[in-house]
């Protein structure tokens, strides 16, 4: 019996993931953190898979310095350009031929996604909803984007795949109840292992009908 397409959700985080910026951002922010010392070391790393605002609510102590941060962040994104990491783009076409809802769960803000539509314009087709950082009152590892996405795909969280690479990434899908697929690259695959059903490198290695029997069978 063929599967219903609607009863499983494709769930993927941007940065890492889908596109190739992680060693840009850790260097924007060990640049950030230069001109603007948290006391904090490896911050780039602490940081990740975080919205802007925790961010800038946990590591900066002043509004004005807040929005300082803030400016220079958007004018370093501004400068970035961005490109699919391998194999992201085909996985993603096949999903779409195969008729799988998916949906984007990004701690990024609309203003760097405004700036990634200019770069990547058909990266937004792909998807059947987005939800950007505006758009949830907690970060990562909260499960809050991932349970957003779900119900507007209008699937069982548990029925969803999330696709993550940073820690607190992968500790929002299992929050969520997803089968959660984690993507080493960021990280090295034994610190995402014990928050991921699996650990893969790259979209190739992803063997799709046996994930679909995994969670038919959740």
């Amino acid at each position: 019996m063929e599967e219903n397409v609607q009863e499983i959700g494709f769930l993927f985080d941007l940065d890492g993931v889908i596109i190739d910026s992680e060693s840009e951002y850790s260097r924007i922010w060990r640049q950030i953190n230069k001109e603007y010392p948290t006391g904090k070391e490896n911050l780039e790393y602490v940081i990740k898979g975080c919205t802007l605002s925790k961010i800038l609510q946990e590591n900066f102590p002043t509004d004005e310095i807040r929005n300082n941060v803030s400016e220079r962040l958007h004018e370093l994104e501004n400068q970035m350009h961005y490109e699919y990491l391998p194999h992201a783009r085909d996985f993603l076409i096949d999903l779409n031929k195969r008729k799988y809802p998916c949906a984007l769960v990004t701690s990024s803000d609309n203003q760097k996604m405004t700036h990634l539509h200019d770069e990547i314009k058909e990266l937004f087709d792909f998807f059947d909803f987005i939800v950007t950082g505006d758009l949830v009152k907690t970060s990562k590892p909260s499960p809050e984007g991932y349970l957003l996405a779900a119900s507007k795909l209008n699937i069982d969280p548990k029925k969803c795949i999330v696709f993550e690479d940073s820690l607190q990434g992968v500790m929002a899908g299992q929050n969520a109840g997803a089968y959660v697929v984690g993507i080493a690259g960021t990280l090295p695959s034994e610190k995402i292992e014990p928050y991921s059903d699996i650990v893969i490198n790259n979209f190739k290695e992803l063997q799709l009908e046996n994930l679909i029997h995994e969670i038919r069978n959740r």
